[in-house]
Parts: structure tokens; C-alpha cells; sequence
């Protein structure tokens, strides 16, 4: 980095060095940004995550402006990590592209080696074999590899569900069809009920219940092949659209939601379910 404070043309013209150099002089103590110069790798992770789910909005709202505007502010997230690395000498930007690159490399080796694999199927398959002895190589480093380790704490629960019921499921811990996968949500339902029904109820013992049903649920997505995830945010999607149009019918007639009666929004989310 060059002394003296920085100008627009003063930084690199090739893109991804200037983004570089861009996040080198936010965090230059001299002339940076008092802001960015206080970030830290925890107060930076939740924007990073945020930037991850808002790159997913934009796909599922097939908004391609938005797309590439979100993809730079996820990227802008890993150029920041990699600058605080950098700052501590753990490691720099093109420590992680190159880390990746050689990840990409081994794991395809019917693309960059002699293996023969022919469906995306296999390729999975592949895939999940390669993670699987990565995983027990730095076991016998680090100490004994669990099926479940390397399943991160930080995802969405619904998504960490489904993870750690693969890993489980690929080390025969399954029901091999989906008779007892749904046997096994009327049950936790049963149970739910039975700790609603009681004559205290004690929240902590409902949210476990709850909590019950809700991995039961993910369970079942996964038997379907379904993504748990995509689903709800589908039906998220499909909510907020009928209960708008509820909003703009009683609009019509000068009314809010709080207006009306339960039975009349029914009348008119029924009505919304012909149109959306």
C-alpha cells in the first residue's frame, strides 16, 4: 500500500485488486474508516450471513441487477475476513482462492484426473467420499472424527437438521421408507399435544416437544428430497402474498385486518388461495 492518503485514481484499475486495495485502506489505522477499522471476525459474521441469504433472495426473485449487486456485497465479506487475517499474518485473500482452487481440483477428479463419473448421482456420491476421509484424516490428528462432526453450529436450524440427519443416515442410523419417517411426526405431535393438554404448562418442556416436531418435519423433507429450507421460504412467500390480498380486499372498503372478523379474513383467504 502506497503512503499518503488514498484517491479513486490512485487504486489498481483490474477489479479484484482494486476491491483489495479498497478493503486495505478501510482498514489503514491512519486514513481508514473508524468503522471498518473496529470489525472483528465476530462483528463482521452476522453481515456475512445476512449477504449469503440476501444473494438467495434475489436467485429465488430471479432479479439479475440484484443478483450481481448481492454477489459483490457477499464477496465483499470474504475479502474483509481475509483482510483481518491478513493483518495477523494468518493467512491473506489468495491464501483462501488458492485453498479452494485445490479443494475444487481433488474433489472433481473426473474433471482434472482420470476417474470416471458419469451422473451428477455419482458425482454426490464422490463428493460425500472425499468430505468423508478429509474429515478422518484430521481425526487422527486432531483426536477420534464423529459422523456428525464438521456440521456447522452457526446454520439455520432447519438446514443443520437435515445435515446431521444425512450424516447419520450414512452410517445406517435411517428408516430405509417413509412409513415410520411420518409414524415418527405423529408421534412427536402426540406428545406436543400431551404438554399443551396439561394443566401447567411449562414452556421449556413445549419448546423441546416443539422442537421434536420440527426435526420429525425436516426428517420427512429429506426422505422427499426436499430442501426444508426452500420449502418453508416458498410457503413464507405464498402466505405473505394471500394475506396481502386480504389487506387490499378489505382496503377497498376502507377496512384494515383488525376491522374484520376472523371468519370474514377466512372467507377472503380462501379466496385468495384461486388467485395466488
Amino acid at each position: 500500500m502506497t503512503t499518503g492518503k488514498p484517491t479513486p485514481d490512485s487504486l489498481p484499475k483490474e477489479p479484484l485488486p482494486r476491491l483489495l486495495a479498497v478493503m486495505g485502506w478501510l482498514r489503514d489505522r491512519q486514513h481508514g474508516c473508524p468503522w471498518d477499522i473496529d470489525q472483528t471476525f465476530r462483528t463482521i459474521a452476522p453481515y456475512t450471513i445476512e449477504e449469503a441469504y440476501e444473494v438467495a433472495d434475489a436467485i429465488e426473485r430471479d432479479d439479475m441487477p440484484a443478483l450481481k449487486e448481492e454477489l459483490g456485497d457477499l464477496l465483499l465479506q470474504v475479502v474483509y475476513h481475509s483482510q483481518i487475517a491478513s493483518e495477523s499474518k494468518s493467512f491473506a485473500f489468495d491464501d483462501v482462492a488458492a485453498a479452494i482452487a485445490d479443494k475444487m481440483v481433488d474433489r472433481h477428479p473426473h474433471v482434472f484426473g482420470d476417474m470416471d463419473i458419469k451422473t451428477a448421482d455419482a458425482q454426490t456420491v464422490s463428493w460425500e467420499a472425499r468430505k468423508a476421509a478429509e474429515r478422518a484424516a484430521k481425526g487422527a490428528t486432531e483426536g477420534s472424527p464423529g459422523a456428525l462432526d464438521g456440521v456447522a453450529r452457526a446454520l439455520p436450524a432447519l438446514m443443520r437438521a437435515e445435515k446431521i440427519q444425512k450424516r447419520a443416515a450414512r452410517v445406517g442410523f435411517d428408516w430405509a421408507t417413509i412409513g415410520p419417517v411420518i409414524d415418527k411426526i405423529e408421534e412427536e405431535l402426540q406428545e406436543l399435544r400431551v404438554e399443551l393438554e396439561a394443566g401447567k404448562i411449562e414452556q421449556e418442556k413445549v419448546s423441546g416437544e416443539l422442537g421434536d416436531v420440527l426435526f420429525a418435519v425436516a426428517n420427512l423433507a429429506r426422505h422427499c428430497k426436499v430442501d426444508p429450507e426452500v420449502a418453508l421460504r416458498a410457503t413464507n412467500d405464498k402466505f405473505e402474498k394471500r394475506f396481502r390480498h386480504i389487506e387490499r380486499r378489505l382496503a377497498e372498503s376502507g377496512r384494515k385486518p383488525s376491522d374484520a372478523s376472523l371468519e370474514e379474513m377466512e372467507a377472503l383467504w380462501q379466496e385468495a388461495k384461486t388467485r395466488v
